[in-house]
């Protein structure tokens, strides 16, 4: 006969065992990272990225990433301004977001080490105007409570679909360049942590 504390020992453990899995996951913005590259002048491309992201996937698997557009950085601080100003228009729209709903089972249930190919659906919203885009993305699971998930392919972002058009002509004309690409591919690196 199973003594009842020994019955109730399993169960709780079973219960922490399953924990990750219906837990709450934090992006870690240390060890994250947002980037996306610019053309310029007909063949001149340069990588820049996001500083500042927060990040979370709710038990039920709601994927919300919010990028604090101020933390732009090009390496070049004239231009990071610029790109506030007169691309972002940061002081009215402050962050972008990123939404996606994903099955977390499969990501949760993976081996140390193990990985996992998704494509997923994902919405993105730059100054008030949102956009669907098809995502594909490597998850892989680093340990009991981490996962990385990465862009397989980047994610190419069209300055029309977010009415940027006249944010790329004005940086266009204030850096005297004979064009800027439209077309803009952005790549992640995200790793979310269990709490």
């Amino acid at each position: 006969m199973v003594k009842p504390l020994s019955l109730f020992s399993g169960v709780l453990l079973a219960a922490c065992m399953s924990l990750p899995a219906q837990a709450d996951w934090y992006l870690d913005n240390e060890s994250s990272r947002l980037s996306f590259i610019s053309t310029k002048a007909g063949n001149l491309s340069e990588v820049h990225r996001f500083l500042t992201l927060h990040g979370r996937i709710d038990a039920k698997g709601a994927a919300r990433l919010r990028v604090e557009m101020e933390s732009v950085s090009t390496g070049i601080p004239v231009r990071d301004e610029r790109l506030r100003s007169l691309l972002f228009k940061t002081k009215e729209f402050p962050d972008a977001h990123i939404m996606a709903q994903l099955n977390l089972a499969p990501i949760t249930d993976l081996a140390p080490g193990a990985q996992l190919e998704i494509s997923l659906p994902v919405q993105v919203e730059i100054r008030g105007r949102k956009h669907a885009y098809m995502a594909e993305l490597l998850a892989t699971r680093l340990d009991d409570r981490r996962f990385q998930v990465v862009t397989l392919a980047p994610l190419v972002l069209h300055a029309e679909h977010f009415g940027l058009e006249e944010g790329v002509e004005a940086l266009r004309k204030v850096a005297r360049l004979s064009n800027i690409s439209l077309s803009v591919p952005v790549g992640a690196v995200m790793i979310f942590t269990s709490r």
